[in-house]
């Protein structure tokens, strides 16, 4: 069994794409959908055993891609990993910019230290790896870059530092699809909601039942999974998107819009699109 994307075979072939948090999550399987199509694929990560791991699952399906080992809070390591898959491919067609990564917390009780450091982690990061990938190669060659925010509309009590800083994010791509668009460079965003990977699993206590509680919300009365998130990256990455630029594509299962006006009916008439083959459930759901 392989990858089941909805796009045609070979739709990316010869194209280059680093994906930032490429290790787990939401990186993993967008870096499986890509290649899948034919990509290669740049897996960009903290840690180079997880890299690695997803790194042979890709190439025992046939598919190719390469790791780098890169904290995106570091500008000389994002720099020399931007130079390192231009010398190793060539090119970079398109950037994911999906690393990241908050902890709960009330806000009264989050320290400056730790406001920054989620900050620097969800925007400060993924500027400097938009900017360098600009920079040094779309700037003259055009490209795509798709950015990884949150459902963060209305505020994210609990991780006000990350809904913060995904806002911000929403705000520079939509600048960056301003400024870059006379070089060919389209930059757009995904928010995923609540969806159901081994980040799920970051939590426990209190959170982790508050999670599990939390479907009840939202109107499609169920979590997404990592292949629809991935699914609405490669459109976005894809020439079917040509004409889009600037704009932030949700992936929510419509849970901004519930409302307390309208009751919402429990129900299992949303049908999950489950195209990645690795996937798991995370354990806090099974």
């Amino acid at each position: 069994m392989s990858y089941r994307s909805i796009f045609r075979p070979g739709l990316f072939d010869g194209r280059v794409y680093i994906v930032t948090g490429g290790g787990s999550g939401i990186g993993r399987c967008t870096a499986h959908e890509l290649a899948s199509l034919g990509a290669q694929v740049a897996i960009v990560g903290r840690d180079p055993g997880k890299l690695a791991r997803v790194a042979a699952e890709i190439a025992a399906e046939g598919h190719r891609a390469s790791t780098y080992a890169c904290d995106i809070r570091d500008e000389p390591s994002v720099i020399a990993t931007v130079e390192a898959v231009l010398a190793a491919h060539g090119r970079i067609d398109g950037l994911v910019n999906n690393a990241g990564g908050q902890y709960f917390s009330p806000l009264k009780d989050i320290t400056t230290k730790g406001f920054e450091a989620v900050v620097r982690s969800n925007l400060t990061g993924g500027f400097i790896f938009m900017r360098e990938v600009y920079a040094r190669w779309m700037e003259h060659h055009g490209g795509a870059i798709v950015n990884i925010t949150a459902d963060m509309w209305n505020g994210l009590p609990g991780v006000a530092h990350s809904g913060a800083a995904r806002a911000a994010m929403t705000s520079l791509t939509e600048t960056a699809a301003c400024e870059w668009s006379g070089a060919g460079v389209r930059v757009n965003s995904v928010a995923p909601g609540l969806i159901a990977s081994s980040g799920f699993d970051n939590y426990t206590g209190e959170v982790a039942r508050d999670i599990l509680g939390y479907v009840r919300a939202i109107p499609a009365q169920r979590f997404g999974n990592v292949a629809e998130v991935a699914a609405a990256i490669a459109f976005l990455l894809s020439p079917a998107s040509a004409f889009i630029n600037g704009t932030c594509l949700r992936v929510d299962g419509a849970a901004p819009n519930a409302r307390r006006s309208w009751p919402l009916q429990a129900h299992s008439r949303s049908e999950p699109f489950n195209g990645f083959h690795l996937d798991s459930l995370p354990q806090l759901l099974k």
